[in-house]
Formats: C-alpha cells, sequence, structure tokens
C-alpha cells in the first residue's frame, strides 16, 4: 500500500458511559500514523454515514449495558438491522470487524456487541478481523490494545486483497478488449504471507484469553504489597521488571488549551450537564437508615418529593442522581495542582489547531465553567488511570525514579503490575499524585483524560399510585477502605454525598429541629423494561436480596393499591425470595413485608439468613436466596411453564444473579426432562419474552 495515499475506513461506536467512544478515538489517533484514515461517526449518527452505499471496511466499537443490551446510542440500529423483511443478502457487500465491551460478571457478557456481530452476518455481512470481547472484570486492555494492534495488519491485508481483485479484473477488461496488456499480476505469496501473518494474530479466543487472565490475576494487593524492599509496591518496582527494557506506549498528543479568565461570578447550574432529558431539582423529605449500626453495610431509604414536577415513573423504574465529587478530594486536587487561587476562575477551552483527534471538544464541559466546577461536576476524578493517562503524566513528572516507575506501569512488561496496583484496588488520579510527589500535571491533561462524571442510577422502591408526588429509593452505602496504595478509606461518590447530605436528618436529637430542605437533581432514565405483567391475572416471583429487594416493594405497593381499587379484578399469586446476612441487622422492610402478607398483597415470602445459625426445626436449612427456590421447585416451573408467569431478579450480578440463573436452568431441567442445554435456551426464550427480567448490578 502506497504510505502517501490513506484508505478510508468507516469507524462506529455506540456507547453508554463513554468507554467504546474512547476506544474508537483511540483507534482513530493510530490510523493515521499507520495510513489510514477513520471515518468516525457515533453509530446513532444515522444521517452522518449510510451502511446501504459503504464500499470500504467497516469497524464497529459497541458496549453492553443493563442485563446486556446494546447501550441506547445504538437501539435504533439495532431496531433496523433487526427488520424481519431484510434479505439475507442485505449486507452481503460489507466487511466488518467487531470490537464488542462488556463485563463478565454480569451474565450476558459482550451482549451488545454479541447482538450486533450475529445479525450483520445472517444479513450477509463478512468479516475481514475476528470479533473481540473486552472484559472489563480483568481489564479491558488485555484485549484491546492486541485487537487494536491486529486491526492494522487486518486492514492492509483487506485492502491489499482489493487491489488483486482490482487489477484482475483490469487485466480481463484488457485481454478482453484484444489489448496486449504489460501489467504485472501481483504475485500471490504477497496475499499469502499476510495471510499467515493474520492467522497468527487471530483473535477468536480472546474471550477465553480474558477468562484465564482472571484466573492468572496476581495475588491481592495487599498481599502483594510489603514495606520490605524486595516486594513491589505502587511507586517501587522490583527485578526484573526494574532492569528490564521497556516498550511503553506513544506520547498521546496533547489537544486542547486551557486559559483562565476572571470569575464572572455567576454560578453555572447542574442542569447544564445533561443535554439529553429534564433535570429535576427536588427536596429530600425523609431519610431512615434501614439496617442496625452494626450491620456490615449501612442501608439509606431516602425520600424525594416530586409532587410539584412533571416527573413520571412505574415502580421498577430506574432514575439517575446528579452527583458531585467530594469536595475534599476536590480542594486537595486544587492545592496538588497548585490552582487553588485560579479555582474561581473561567476556563476557556480551545482546540488547538494542529490537533487530527475527531471529536476533540469536550462536550461534558459547559461554557462558562470555573476550575473548581469542571473538578467537582464534570470530570470522574475517581476514574482509575488508563495507561495512555500514565504515559502522559511521566512527561510532567520531574524525579527519574518516580519518571522510571510510571513508565513501568504503563509498559507492556508491566501490564501485572498495572492489573496488581493500578486497575485491581481501583486507585485514581490523587492516589497517584501521593505516590507521585514530582508529578504535577496542567489542567489540560486532567480534561483530556479523565471521563465525564456520570449520574448515578437508582431503582425507584415505591409506587406513586400507592404514595402520590413521592420518589423513594435505596442504596448501601459503598466502602472503599484503605490499602498500601490508596492512603485514606473513601465512600462512593455518590452515596457518600448522599449519605452526608441527609446525615442531619439521620440524628434523633435533630428530628424536632426544623432542618433546612436539602435538594438532589435527577432525570429520568429512557429506557426500561422492569415493569410489573400489564395483566394483573399474571402470577410472578421476585428474587431480591439485600437492596435488592427495594423495586419489589413498589411493586407490591401498586399491587396493594389496585388490589383496594378493583376488588372485582383477578390477581395472579405473588413470590417474593428475600435474604440478608442477619435476621436482627439488616432485614430490610420486614414489617412493610409481615403487612403484604397480611393483606394478601404478597402470597408467599420466602426469607433467608447467611450469617445467622439455622433454626432448629430445619430440616433443609437455606442461607441464599438459591437454596430457597430450589426448595420450590415444582411451584417455579409451574408457575414459570404452565401459567406463563414471570420471574424478576434484582441485585448482585457477580455471584446471587449467576447462581440464580443456573438454579434456574436445573429446575427447568428437571421438570421438563431435558438436557441443562435446553433448558438454558428455555430460559433465553423466556427473557427475549420479557418473562425472565433482571436489574442487576456489579
Amino acid at each position: 500500500m502506497c504510505c502517501e495515499i490513506k484508505r478510508r475506513f468507516l469507524l462506529l461506536y455506540a456507547t453508554q458511559k463513554g468507554q467504546a467512544k474512547a476506544i474508537a478515538e483511540e483507534i482513530c489517533t493510530q490510523a493515521d500514523a499507520h495510513g489510514f484514515e477513520a471515518d468516525i461517526h457515533c453509530i446513532s449518527e444515522s444521517d452522518k454515514y449510510n451502511l446501504a452505499t459503504e464500499k470500504d471496511p467497516l469497524v464497529i466499537v459497541i458496549s453492553t449495558t443493563g442485563t446486556g443490551d446494546p447501550p441506547d446510542t445504538a437501539c435504533k440500529f439495532v431496531k433496523e438491522i433487526k427488520n424481519k423483511t431484510l434479505l439475507p443478502d442485505h449486507f452481503a457487500y460489507l466487511r466488518y470487524g467487531l470490537l464488542g465491551l462488556g463485563d463478565s460478571e454480569y451474565m450476558f457478557f459482550c451482549n451488545g456487541g454479541k447482538v450486533v456481530d450475529k445479525r450483520l452476518q445472517e444479513l450477509g455481512a463478512q468479516h475481514f478481523y475476528e470479533t473481540g470481547l473486552a472484559d472489563d472484570c480483568v481489564g479491558l486492555e488485555i484485549v484491546v490494545e492486541p485487537w487494536i494492534d491486529g486491526l492494522w495488519l487486518a486492514l492492509r491485508r483487506e485492502f491489499t486483497s482489493w487491489n488483486i481483485k482490482e487489477d484482475m479484473s483490469s487485466n480481463l477488461r484488457a485481454v478482453s478488449n484484444g489489448v496486449s496488456a504489460m501489467t504485472v499480476v501481483p504475485s500471490m505469496s504477497g496475499i499469502c504471507s499476510l495471510d499467515s501473518e493474520i492467522q497468527h494474530l487471530k483473535l477468536e479466543d480472546l474471550e477465553v484469553k480474558a477468562t484465564d487472565a482472571l484466573s492468572q490475576k496476581p495475588a491481592n494487593v495487599h498481599s502483594v504489597v510489603s514495606v520490605q524492599d524486595t516486594e513491589a509496591s505502587l511507586d517501587r518496582s522490583v527485578p526484573p521488571l526494574s532492569q528490564s527494557a521497556l516498550n511503553i506506549p506513544a506520547l498521546p498528543s496533547e489537544y486542547i488549551d486551557v486559559q483562565f479568565q476572571d470569575s464572572t461570578g455567576q454560578e453555572l447550574s447542574v442542569s447544564s450537564l445533561i443535554s439529553d432529558g429534564i433535570v429535576f431539582h427536588v427536596p429530600v423529605t425523609k431519610a431512615v437508615q434501614l439496617t442496625r449500626e452494626d450491620a456490615v453495610k449501612t442501608a439509606l431509604l431516602l425520600e424525594l418529593d416530586i409532587s410539584k414536577t412533571t416527573f413520571c415513573y412505574q415502580p421498577g423504574d430506574a432514575f439517575c442522581v446528579i452527583c458531585p465529587n467530594n469536595p475534599k478530594e476536590v480542594q486537595e486536587l486544587l492545592h496538588i495542582l497548585g490552582l487553588s487561587e485560579r479555582k474561581e476562575c473561567v476556563v476557556c477551552l480551545k482546540i488547538k489547531q494542529a490537533t487530527k483527534k475527531k471529536g476533540a471538544a469536550p462536550e461534558h464541559i459547559p461554557k462558562g465553567s470555573t476550575v473548581e466546577f469542571i473538578l467537582t461536576w464534570c470530570l470522574e476524578i475517581r476514574a482509575v488511570p488508563k495507561k495512555a493517562f500514565l504515559r502522559a503524566l511521566v512527561e510532567y513528572t520531574s524525579d527519574a525514579r518516580e519518571k522510571r516507575r510510571l513508565q513501568e506501569l504503563c509498559s507492556k512488561q508491566g501490564a501485572s503490575d498495572y492489573s496488581s496496583f493500578i486497575r485491581d484496588p481501583s486507585i485514581c488520579l490523587l492516589d497517584l499524585l501521593h505516590a507521585f510527589p514530582t508529578c504535577r500535571p496542567p489542567l489540560n491533561l486532567l480534561i483530556e483524560h479523565l471521563p465525564k462524571l456520570q449520574a448515578r442510577s437508582y431503582s425507584a422502591s415505591s409506587s406513586n399510585l400507592f404514595q402520590p408526588g413521592k420518589l423513594q429509593f435505596v442504596f448501601n452505602v459503598v466502602e472503599f477502605p484503605s490499602s498500601p496504595s490508596r492512603l485514606v478509606s473513601r465512600k462512593g461518590v455518590c452515596t457518600g454525598w448522599l449519605a452526608e447530605l441527609v446525615a442531619p436528618m439521620l440524628q434523633p436529637h435533630k428530628k424536632e429541629e426544623k432542618l433546612s430542605a436539602v435538594k438532589v437533581s435527577i432525570f429520568a432514565r429512557p429506557i426500561n423494561t422492569f415493569h410489573l405483567p400489564s395483566d394483573p391475572s399474571v402470577p410472578f416471583m421476585m428474587v431480591g436480596p439485600g437492596t435488592g429487594v427495594s423495586p419489589f416493594i413498589g411493586f407490591l405497593q401498586h399491587r396493594q393499591k389496585l388490589q383496594e381499587e378493583h376488588t372485582d379484578w383477578k390477581f395472579g399469586e405473588t413470590w417474593l425470595f428475600f435474604g440478608c446476612r442477619h435476621q436482627d441487622r439488616d432485614y430490610l422492610f420486614r414489617d412493610e413485608l409481615r403487612s403484604f402478607v397480611e393483606n394478601g398483597t404478597l402470597t408467599h415470602l420466602k426469607v433467608c439468613f447467611s450469617r445467622d445459625p439455622p433454626a432448629a426445626a430445619e430440616k433443609k436449612p437455606t442461607k441464599y436466596v438459591q437454596d430457597n427456590i430450589r426448595l420450590c421447585a415444582k411451584e417455579v416451573a409451574r408457575v414459570l411453564l404452565k401459567e406463563r408467569g414471570c420471574f424478576y431478579v434484582c441485585g448482585d450480578a457477580k455471584h446471587m444473579a449467576k447462581d440464580v440463573n443456573d438454579t434456574l436452568v436445573d429446575i427447568l431441567s428437571s421438570d421438563a426432562g431435558v438436557d441443562k442445554l435446553e433448558a438454558m435456551k428455555t430460559l433465553a426464550t423466556l427473557r427475549q419474552e420479557k418473562r425472565y427480567l433482571q436489574d442487576v448490578w456489579a
């Protein structure tokens, strides 16, 4: 391929929280150096590209959201390609490569990418490059980096094969026209050589490699790090790494100029952070701690007053809370970076003229933002630094030893140390600045490398029919303990902020005092299917240990009100499988659940306590919700298969949701007398029919 002529390929990304976009932008940045031109677009921008007429190779980077759904930005695209009227050769001319992003802690790993990949092939499209499936559980970079490295060879091979076909077609035309052409037909050895290289780089087992990496992860940081000089740590390496030659990433080009202007005295509203959707600023009218002080986790219930807004929701809906970074961490960051005296200055951002980065403008930073506003509301300062960021930080570190260690952490040779001391313990920028005291990055570097601060999603745990004008939700206050790499313990960004916000409302001696109302900013999530059956006669089962019970309280409130208002309706039976650690410490909504049973709203309540000793009368002690589900196997099979009921699961994706799924497979397999593969297909059908629904999180 002539290096002066850049060969174009279409690059589409579908992102939910920005990961897929960032990776696509990295591909776009590298493309130029490899002699290609990436025409990059969000997959939702269908007015800027046309697959129906696309002749160049297509590269897709797509994430997964929810319990295996394509991201919101890809919903329209997926709906269009799933059109059943499309013929099997609709995309027969299309050659593509796809990189899917997911998390193996969720049951439907990389399903967003798998859905698109499968459908494109059903419509006749063919791979020019093997599909990569990257796992955020073990580190996306384990698959992403080699996949991008192999992409350039695959593209060269693709364009070379096109050139050969074009040359051969030209020769055939010349011969047919009686022309004695002296054109030399390219030797097939070149393409064969490329073929063998591609085979060597084939990435078909990337998903397996990522899984293997999980089992081969270095020991937990607590056991790896010690004060001895013979042990590695975040800021110190040992042989052989400390003596190795390093392959480090190319230095990312800086593309933003920052200028500071005097403060205007005007405060920006957090509404300016959300471009799509209406933001509602609503007061918190109630805060209750649902767990005892000695419980392992602290669960809080907050009630919001939405009576003076147009915010609408159904039981089971999720909504988003706009939260700031921890103010103490922001002030500490301002101090370390030498920006304390400029924190009220307005930041003027300009894209450098020489930059080739597409989509370089940071749209998540509103015009007129101050330094403090950007660090408080716009940037995820808790984000785990990527290797490209570490590489950029090297240039702003003055100590030679610190420089070397940062280089090691972003190098191929230091991949294990990066996992052990940065990714696994969730180290953030502040931790790095403490570990490398001579590192002083400028503000533009933070804007270029830190992702957007995302709003946090919560499930409604109330019914607007039962409590008009009220919206309740429940959460555990997330705790990140201190470690050798993290000097101080921290709370979750949003849960910690909410807990501090409502702390005065939780103090008994202040119950009688008139407290000034605190407000939070929320907006609706546009897509959700975790709803009650539209037909009230349909039976349903709910599985919600811990705070996973939250949306089901809304379900039951709604059902109770419907039963009170429509005494002539037929209502199906309801089941709830609930579990927690200790009956007397963290049995959430105990009184409410008993009341639902007494008034007939909840037909069956099955509870278990994983850390309490089993009762003497128990013949088959149950520790976890799946144990109770197994004991009710016949009823589960009846509700799902004979009565076409619904099954809801809410809570932890890593263990509980997988265990419940496996239990259902066993039950369906046993009841129908089929093997587990057939039972899994049955469960997949239930999911497609929206009768097996999950609201889970890692």
